[in-house]
């Protein structure tokens, strides 16, 4: 491309060694969740929520578990103001979660947001101003001096309308563009901010740590986080967060590798909505803790109404391949990607498995209220006979002899390649019909009658209909499908050879009716077909005259 010597590296590494992190092999415990949808998320929309959406959003958030929750910037406009004042006054914050407020170091700003939380049970303060050096000199053009001012003057005001405020209240700070500035200052800046705020055991403080622009690799994120954790003062009693934004598409792995480098907190948006490109997804961060085993204590498990939600109030689209909450990231229409998921399935039930191991599959797609039937496997011209076969088994009770699912197979991907669309199950299973079940054109046995004889034949008498002509046969065999095939070749006066049979019930709430799959070989091609009856006897009888339909439209 061109002009590339107008770039360069906007980030700044720590004046010392910081890898303490790079040992550890993931991330083993949930930090402190903070959802910021309300706030970053709601202000990067291109229609904001309205209030009602808001306060739907903000019940969804605390059924889910989120026990931090920032509901917007209240100094900015009266509708961010009403929102506040709403969830307060209608008591419809638990006493469990805490309300986050957005503030900028300015007195009167700080005054309205102290006004806006009055009668919050729990609340966080969040005080912020920017500190890179490109926002000093471009913006602000301030000195170092200048700007630890501002957040020191920002923190006594804190400080002092706290003193007359009731509720718990715990005070927050970021260095906003935390990315572009020199780890030593964002130092200098904190400890400047810890030390007004002086946090206790029991009055922890936060400081936060954005990635507002990202600007560099996760591992430098990581090593920058370590810096501040080791560096800051009175650590023991200072929640270190992350707010990382996805401009290089790494927020989530900034967030786990920061987590690794000792952060407490994470600050992100569901499905990772925010400005730019948005922030980090806590779905994805809390789900990869989850197919590790590790309990990320925020509840998934019904996403489609997440989503359903989401996209409502938002009038944003989750995308089709977001890793979780997609609705294609559990498809397979692969056909080896089919026949691998369809294996490990059956693995999971012969063995007993407690743990999750089904290829192509990190998580139990149960686990987030999706479904295996019309979720995970997909047909279509791609598919293979592993995941026909599974359609067919899992939703319609068939379980088709191997050979046959090749055969039937090839005949579900030739309609969904001449119809050049994706078929679903009920297509799928009317193609097995029509192709298999229960055939009587242009042959049809509608009597059979069996004697036993001495020598342990069996004798079939056979009222055969052919093309509409009827008539009766009689032949013996070894048993009762092989006399009434030896009859059918009288009739027919045609030669074929019963290579496979198989047969299993086929439940069905109160009844039970058996299924019975019969393979001829007839010239040098294989015949299937398929019988379905309340007696077995009938059913592989109508599975046989099936296959031999099948060879009768084959010689046309």
């Amino acid at each position: 491309m061109k002009n590339v010597e107008k770039y360069e590296r906007g980030y700044y590494m720590p004046p010392v060694k910081c890898m303490k992190w790079a040992e550890k092999e993931y991330v083993d415990h949930a930090p402190a969740w903070c959802s910021v949808d309300l706030r970053d998320g709601n202000q990067a929309l291109i229609i904001p929520m309205s209030l009602e959406e808001k306060l739907e959003f903000f019940t969804k958030l605390v059924e889910i578990g989120f026990k931090e929750i920032e509901i917007g910037f209240p100094a900015a406009s009266e509708t961010e103001y009403e929102f506040c004042r709403t969830l307060i006054e209608k008591n419809m914050i638990p006493d469990d979660v805490t309300i986050q407020v957005l503030t900028q170091s300015r007195e009167h700003i700080i005054k309205k947001t102290f006004e806006a939380i009055d009668g919050a049970k729990n609340a966080v303060v969040h005080l912020y101003n920017s500190t890179s050096v490109a926002q000093r000199e471009q913006v602000f053009r301030k000195s170092k001096e200048e700007i630890i001012k501002i957040a020191t003057d920002g923190a006594k005001l804190c400080n002092e309308y706290k003193k007359h405020a009731k509720g718990n209240i715990v005070f927050e700070y970021s260095p906003e563009s935390f990315t572009g500035t020199e780890p030593e200052f964002a130092r200098d800046i904190c400890n400047a901010v810890i030390d007004i705020w002086q946090p206790t055991p029991e009055n922890k403080v936060i400081i936060n740590l954005p990635v507002t622009v990202e600007m560099s690799m996760p591992h430098v994120y990581a090593q920058q986080v370590e810096y501040m954790c080791d560096t800051l003062h009175n650590r023991e009693n200072v929640i270190v967060s992350l707010h990382p934004h996805n401009d290089r598409g790494c927020a989530v792995a900034d967030c786990e590798m920061g987590l690794l480098a000792g952060a407490d907190r994470i600050e992100g948006t569901c499905f990772g909505n925010g400005e730019r490109t948005g922030n980090a997804d806590i779905v994805t961060i809390a789900l990869n803790m989850y197919t590790h085993g590790v309990d990320p204590k925020l509840d998934f498990s019904d996403m489609p109404a997440l989503v359903e939600l989401y996209e409502r109030v938002t009038r944003m689209k989750v995308y089709d391949r977001s890793p979780y909450s997609g609705s294609l990231v559990f498809a397979a229409f692969s056909g080896s990607h089919q026949d691998a998921i369809a294996k490990g399935m059956n693995w999971r039930k012969e063995k007993k498995c407690d743990k999750w191991t089904v290829p192509y599959l990190p998580i139990d797609p149960h686990d987030v209220g999706r479904e295996y039937d019309g979720d995970v496997i997909r047909i279509n011209s791609q598919s293979g006979k592993g995941g026909i076969g599974f359609i067919l088994q899992n939703q319609f009770g068939y379980d088709l002899p191997k050979k046959m699912r090749e055969d039937f197979g090839y005949k579900v991907k030739a309609v969904s390649d001449h119809k050049h669309k994706e078929l679903m199950p009920d297509e799928v299973y009317k193609i097995f019909k029509d192709e298999y079940l229960n055939k009587c054109t242009p042959v049809d046995i509608p009597e059979a009658h069996y004697v036993q004889k001495q020598n342990g034949t069996i004798c079939a008498a056979i009222t055969a209909s052919v093309n509409g002509v009827t008539d009766d046969y009689t032949a013996e065999g070894n048993g009762r499908l092989d006399a009434v095939a030896n009859a059918i070749k009288q009739a027919l006066n045609v030669d074929f050879t019963v290579e496979t049979y198989t047969e299993h019930a086929l439940e069905r709430r109160s009844t039970s009716e058996a299924v019975s799959y019969v393979g001829i070989s007839c010239g040098d091609k294989m015949y299937w077909g398929v019988g379905r009856h309340s007696d077995i006897i009938v059913s592989s009888i109508k599975g046989l005259v099936s296959a031999i339909n099948n060879a009768f439209a084959d010689k046309k």
